[in-house]
């Protein structure tokens, strides 16, 4: 898909990547960026600087979404490209006594956020896109969903869910021309990331979140399902799926050595 001359909404858009690519999207010429945030304020700043459309929405509920689609395409049209980009990064512990400690409001809020959240939006569009004749979905994962996170089961799981999820849409809806896209960067220099407890210099080749609507771009482009910024993450997730007894260990490596120096 080419952006120039469609109608685009970004959830989360009012930080981070989301931002970016609001950014990158209105330069590349979209007839309409709609900037959704739960932030009113920062989606209204974005939107100024790209002659979009603030959107107040908590992407957790469904009633909202199902607002913020209706009302785009009642006041500019039909939806060509949904990005569902919000999420949340929850439950670290590099040095946690037990995986699964995580209360449950937190396992909740990260479900809502970043799977349910996806479900809602595929929910309310399929529909529509299935009556015109297409559409284009673009899911924002993490390279979690590929491989894992150390310190968090629940962004691991949460994640691995989105992809599931975004996988079954593109089987079952490709006939219907709806096309599916997930982006799984690892590490970006983002709010969210900066909020982890060691922060951007836990990662290596972190990238700035307008490198990475670039790259958005170009998989939108060429309509590539996994959208992989990091070249790092395709070599990663390929020697996982041909040994993923030795990449469990290299992890179990990997562990040993964050919380070392933690």
């Amino acid at each position: 898909m080419n952006v120039a001359g469609k109608i685009v909404v970004v959830t989360g858009g009012g930080s981070g990547i989301g931002k970016a690519m609001c950014h990158a999207f209105h330069r590349a010429g979209a007839a309409k960026v709609v900037v959704a945030d739960i932030d009113s304020a920062a989606a209204d700043q974005v939107a100024k600087a790209t002659n979009g459309r603030a959107f107040s929405c908590d992407v957790a509920q469904e009633a909202q979404l199902k607002t913020l689609i209706e009302t785009t395409e009642s006041d500019h049209g039909p939806i060509d490209l949904f990005c569902s980009n919000a999420g949340i990064a929850s439950g670290f512990d590099q040095r946690a006594e037990n995986a699964a400690a995580a209360p449950d409001e937190i396992w909740n809020r990260a479900w809502s956020l970043n799977v349910m959240a996806h479900v809602y939006a595929a929910r309310a569009l399929i529909p529509l896109m299935k009556a015109r004749g297409g559409g284009y979905l673009l899911n924002t994962v993490s390279a979690a969903g590929l491989l894992s996170q150390i310190g968090s089961a629940v962004y691991t799981t949460t994640k691995h869910a989105a992809l599931g999820f975004a996988e079954n849409v593109a089987i079952m809806h490709r006939d219907d021309n709806i096309k599916v896209s997930v982006l799984c960067p690892q590490g970006v220099d983002t709010p969210l990331l900066r909020n982890l407890p060691a922060g951007p210099q836990s990662l290596d080749g972190v990238l700035s979140a307008d490198e990475v609507a670039q790259v958005v771009l170009q998989g939108l482009d060429s309509e590539a399902f996994l959208i992989l910024p990091h070249a790092a993450v395709r070599r990663y997730f390929l020697k996982k799926a041909e040994d993923e007894e030795r990449w469990l260990d290299g992890m179990v490596r990997l562990k040993r050595k964050i919380q070392g120096s933690a």
